[in-house]
């Protein structure tokens, strides 16, 4: 190897070190700053990190700002690392590609453009008609999937779904007499305050509080906010004296229903409660989740946990409109034929959903088990 080649791998290296970095300062946001993207930015002079930041609340400082803020006058001169491209237009905040000029930074290595149409490339214009040199494209792939609630948001103009379930091993999610408290352990369910800590929105179906009656909140020390708990109800069931609708004035609640529903006198009742009645289309008794989907990107949400039995499981996949999976597996065995996505009903065998980006590891006593839905629906021809 050629003193050229050592001296370029050191440089790919060093980007690597501290896009990494970047990306753990990120992880700091995440769940804090919906709608907005949770992104990181670390500034380096003479190989050493002299500051860092990463995106607060909704409304504040985005993380280069906060970075420079941090660094001061020793920015002149140094080199940043952004995950995301910096926005070049004034929002809630102003633009960061102007505050980044301003303090001199030499060089900016970004991990991925913005897809943002406001955004896309046009920060990386600013920044190199400044006489900035930008280099993109690093990490971009580890930061695709960090940014993965905001992207999809972006591109299919919906949030993110996450498909939470606790299962038996042998795929139960109950017990024969409808009975499933616990099939997972208490560090599963501790996880799982966790995951609705970092959710907009925790999504249910009226079956599920018939049957289980949830609270669907997070009961974590120190919660910094609560889900918008939304409940799809086509025919207005949910009974006044359920968990969700004593805890309406405390947790917000967004109950979803046909239309047409919404003038009667249970919707009246709900709404006293302190719901919000939400009336969508319905074919028969079954809402558009599309549409359900489409009204919650409109109110700036990012990240849907659905948390539901069966039926409205099926739905969402039938509908391609599940994103990722994190399933439980606690180490009991059920039988019986309380099978989950028992409603799918694919024909034959090449026609099953199948999943890719696996991931499992210990949860307490349970299997947690992570992966992507690849949907392909036309079987396999061979």
């Amino acid at each position: 190897m050629n003193q050229l080649s050592k001296t370029l791998n050191a440089t790919q290296a060093e980007q690597a070190k501290w896009m990494k970095r970047a990306i753990r300062a990120a992880e700091k946001a995440r769940g804090t700053c919906s709608p907005n993207p949770f992104v990181g930015a670390v500034i380096v002079k003479n190989g050493k990190m002299i500051a860092e930041g990463w995106t607060q609340s909704y409304g504040g400082d985005h993380a280069e700002v906060q970075a420079l803020a941090k660094a001061g006058k020793d920015a002149r001169g140094a080199d940043m690392y952004v995950t995301l491209e910096p926005c070049s237009h004034q929002g809630k905040t102003p633009p960061c590609t102007q505050a980044i000029i301003a303090a001199g930074i030499k060089r900016v290595y970004l991990g991925i453009l913005d897809p943002n149409p406001l955004v896309h490339g046009k920060g990386v214009l600013q920044l190199r008609e400044a006489g900035i040199e930008v280099v993109p494209g690093v990490q971009a792939e580890e930061i695709s999937r960090q940014l993965e609630y905001y992207l999809c948001r972006v591109h299919n103009r919906r949030p993110f779904v996450i498909w939470k379930a606790a299962l038996s091993l042998d795929g139960k999610y109950a017990a024969q007499d409808g009975s499933s408290r616990w099939i997972s352990g208490e560090r599963s369910r501790e996880q799982v305050h966790h995951l609705r800590l970092e959710a907009d929105v925790v999504l249910t179906g009226i079956g599920t509080v018939l049957a289980d009656d949830p609270l669907l909140n997070v009961r974590l020390k120190n919660a910094f906010k609560q889900p918008l708990r939304a409940v799809l109800d086509p025919l207005l069931k949910l009974p006044p004296d359920s968990r969700i609708a004593r805890s309406m004035n405390d947790f917000p609640t967004l109950v979803f229903c046909a239309r047409g529903k919404e003038h009667t006198m249970r919707a009246k009742i709900l709404a006293a409660l302190g719901a919000k009645i939400q009336p969508v289309t319905a074919i028969g008794n079954i809402l558009s989740l599309q549409e359900v989907l489409g009204i919650l990107h409109q109110q700036g949400h990012c990240l849907v946990l659905l948390e539901c039995g069966s039926k409205l499981a099926s739905a969402f996949f039938a509908a391609r409109l599940v994103d990722k999976c994190l399933i439980f597996y606690g180490p009991k065995l059920l039988g019986g034929n309380k099978a989950m996505l028992a409603e799918l009903n694919l024909p034959d065998i090449s026609f099953a959903l199948n999943l890719q980006d696996l991931s499992c590891k210990s949860s307490g006593e349970d299997l947690l088990v992570s992966a992507y839905p690849f949907y392909d629906w036309h079987g396999d021809s061979s």
